[in-house]
């Protein structure tokens, strides 16, 4: 599996950066304009709030069911297109609401992510910082990453969205979801839902935090009816720190703006913006000294001085919702991605114990163009089917994706460094960076979900989704077709939930689904020959409310089975067989309780068994069987606990621990990343009914950990240090 993962990255695992001609014209976001702009907004924001309230009529504004718990009282657009809460959905599904990401201080998205259930980041720069890991199943051809529901399609590496200011809500579905949004979700999908326009009187809000590390962050929100008919939503924010380790200074800036339209009751139109610049830490990762990681080089950036890394992303839609009776609803999108990246570093890194230096080689500049255009549509109706309850929706899914791929070749070298004391250096190679493909990716799918209410407590939930892509790769060098590959799949589920009591379920579910050897848009000529892996999962679980509503609780058992895994042929290990199979089963379980006045605790934690059934890797030229190892990046053991209480009616202190058992570097299961144990703490003083002050401790003892190894076993990732902030927040 390595092997293969080493060999798309030599082919450009990412996107990078943008012609030279787009760049020039690109519109970028840098930290100073936006600041800048923050406080040219205040103004106009606070007169407009003062106008809505003068011009508008009584509104009422109610809170929804987004208190800090699981969320099984609130309707999940993840787990389904029939608009069913989690409790009624038969898989497993989570919920972070806004108020639990403020609660937590959570600003990384990451971090936000894997406050969930079973869920781990393996992020480095290789896949744009946003891989995770999932029952036992790994990276963006596996587990898949939305924004308010769309799909980035064929690429490895989402860099988009990464900060949460302006994320309503986070839904996130584990095991097989094929049925809604088609092939590389066998490990599961995160949702991240923006902010959206609302109904009610114009309401903004400021956010300043400062801290160690150089940390400095600046956030405006704002939103609300404009009159009868339109209403908007505005987000910004900004983002700047020193890093944890040397020359890591990093920053980022996002955009999120929407402006709504109801010329009735019945029709709703939407058109939504959001772009993100991101220049993140230019590290990639510490080598092993004479096998084993050393506390002393820590925090040393063994990188050039001049390497260079830049993300940037913007999504554009048109939404369009109609509801011409109480029981009918369609639904359609129109949307636009761009995404532009950018690597310029040395990024391998090994110790030679002979003459005690760090050689770096891999000097490698990369840039993606991506492109996505596509119009998504889908129509739910409620009716009766042989006189039961029936909910039927029905949808299809077009798309066409350009990806323009260049490198250098990943030649140079940067000479050697002391690991103790590096001198960084300049980046050198003598082969030009040039266009060297282009992949074109015309897909289309359609797809079909029923519900049945056998009974008031009995319910049978199917799916069904046929997808089907086209793809093209061109050589850019030599001006030929390189090769056109069809690939075509279905993807279904059929599950039951049982409400043994209203706030008691039990559902059980089956579904098949499928991931590509490869993300689609970098697929090789090679790679190109294979059709698309197989997988199917058996789940089975409950849900629960209990504490007239205080209380909330899941548990959920399941097993996966992923076949037609890439794999070396044992006769001869020069070739690659498609007959490998990876499996994993475990329990996973979560809980959310106020179980005392002014007291909350929320947990979860999983529990599996990952495994390569079949897989052969060369070593050396000689075939080597991994059955029965364990698979890189995945843990075995994960843990949340988050505690929080509210000691006065001003004052609430909270406490989070977050365990990540061992993972494995390599594929024979010798190189082993430690277990860890993280401790964050927090204190909030609401000194006025619209203002709080919150001081945020990040592992506050301050644990050494790594996160993952890079795309060699050897090199890994150190995880953030200790860091403190302070942050202001006020609503006006």
């Amino acid at each position: 599996m390595s092997d293969t993962l080493r060999h798309t990255r030599a082919r450009g695992a990412i996107t990078h950066g943008p012609k030279p001609a787009r760049q020039a014209a690109a519109t970028s976001l840098p930290l100073a304009s936006l600041n800048a702009a923050l406080l040219l907004l205040l103004a106009p924001a606070a007169a407009l709030a003062q106008d809505s309230e003068r011009t508008l009529s009584e509104v009422v504004v109610t809170a929804g069911d987004g208190s800090a718990g699981l969320g099984l009282g609130t309707p999940a657009t993840t787990g389904s297109n029939l608009g069913l809460t989690p409790m009624e959905t038969p898989a497993s599904v989570d919920v972070i609401s806004r108020e639990q990401l403020e609660q937590r201080g959570d600003h990384s998205l990451n971090d936000a992510i894997t406050r969930a259930a079973g869920l781990s980041v393996m992020g480095h720069p290789g896949n744009g910082g946003s891989a995770l890991s999932a029952r036992g199943f790994t990276d963006g051809t596996s587990v898949m990453r939305l924004y308010d529901g769309l799909r980035q399609y064929g690429g490895i590496g989402v860099t988009f969205p990464f900060d949460t200011w302006s994320v309503e809500r986070i839904e996130v579905l584990r095991g097989p979801a094929s049925v809604i949004y088609g092939d590389g979700a066998i490990g599961g999908v995160i949702n991240v839902i923006p902010k959206k326009p609302t109904r009610g009187p114009v309401e903004n809000e400021m956010q300043a935090t400062v801290g160690t590390q150089g940390t400095a962050r600046l956030a405006f929100g704002s939103g609300g009816a404009l009159d009868e008919r339109w209403s908007y939503r505005l987000d910004l924010s900004g983002n700047r720190s020193d890093g944890w380790v040397d020359r890591g200074d990093n920053r980022d800036a996002t955009f999120s703006g929407a402006l709504q339209f109801d010329p009735s009751a019945d029709l709703s139109l939407r058109l939504s913006h959001a772009r993100g610049e991101q220049k993140p830490m230019r590290y990639f990762g510490t080598p092993l000294i004479d096998g084993r990681q050393l506390s002393a080089v820590r925090e040393n950036n063994y990188n050039v001085a001049d390497g260079e890394i830049r993300y940037q992303d913007s999504w554009t839609a048109l939404d369009a919702r109609w509801t011409p009776n109480a029981t009918t609803t369609v639904q359609a999108r129109l949307y636009h991605i761009d995404s532009e990246r950018k690597w310029r570093n040395a990024e391998t890194y090994v110790h030679d114990s002979g003459s005690g230096l760090i050689d770096r080689s891999g000097n490698t500049d990369i840039r993606h163009d991506q492109t996505q255009t596509g119009l998504t549509a889908n129509a739910a109706f409620e009716g009766s089917l042989f006189g039961l309850k029936n909910t039927f929706s029905a949808g299809f899914d077009v798309n066409r994706a350009r990806f323009r791929h260049s490198n250098n070749t990943y030649v140079g070298s940067s000479g050697p460094v002391d690991p103790y004391d590096p001198v960084p250096g300049a980046f050198q190679s003598s082969i030009p960076t040039i266009p060297r493909y282009r992949n074109t990716a015309a897909q289309h799918a359609v797809f079909v979900e029923n519900r049945l209410a056998l009974t008031a407590q009995w319910t049978v939930v199917a799916g069904l989704r046929n997808d089907h892509a086209e793809i093209t790769r061109k050589d850019l060098v030599t001006g030929t077709r390189a090769f056109e590959q069809t690939y075509d799949d279905t993807g279904w589920r059929l599950g039951t939930v049982y409400q043994l009591t209203p706030d008691l379920s039990l559902y059980a579910q089956y579904a098949e689904a499928a991931d590509p050897v490869g993300a689609l848009l970098m697929l090789t000529t090679a790679n190109s020959a294979f059709d698309l892996s197989r997988g199917r999962q058996t789940e089975i679980g409950l849900k629960q409310r209990f504490w007239q509503g205080k209380g909330e609780w899941t548990l959920a058992a399941y097993e996966i089975v992923k076949t037609d895994l890439l794999t070396r042929d044992a006769a001869d290990p020069s070739l690659r067989v498609q007959v490998g199979q990876q499996s994993s089963r475990g329990i996973e379980a979560g809980i959310s309780a106020a179980f005392a006045p002014g007291w909350r605790l929320e947990a979860n934690a999983a529990l599996l068994r990952a495994r390569y059934d079949d897989f052969t890797e060369s070593v050396g030229g000689v075939a080597v069987s991994r059955d029965g190892n364990t698979p890189t990046n995945v843990p075995e053991r994960l843990a949340n606990l988050w505690l929080s209480w509210n000691f006065q009616p001003q004052w609430t202190a909270t406490a989070g621990l977050r365990y990540v058992d061992k993972r494995y570097a390599d594929n024979a299961n010798t190189l082993k990343l430690p277990a860890y144990t993280t401790t964050d703490l927090s204190l909030r003083w609401d000194l006025a009914p619209r203002t709080s002050l919150a001081l945020n401790g990040y592992n506050v003892f301050d644990k050494q950990y790594f996160t993952t190894a890079y795309y060699t076993a050897t090199q890994w990732f150190y995880g953030p240090s200790r860091r403190v902030e302070l942050t202001l927040n006020h609503r006006f």
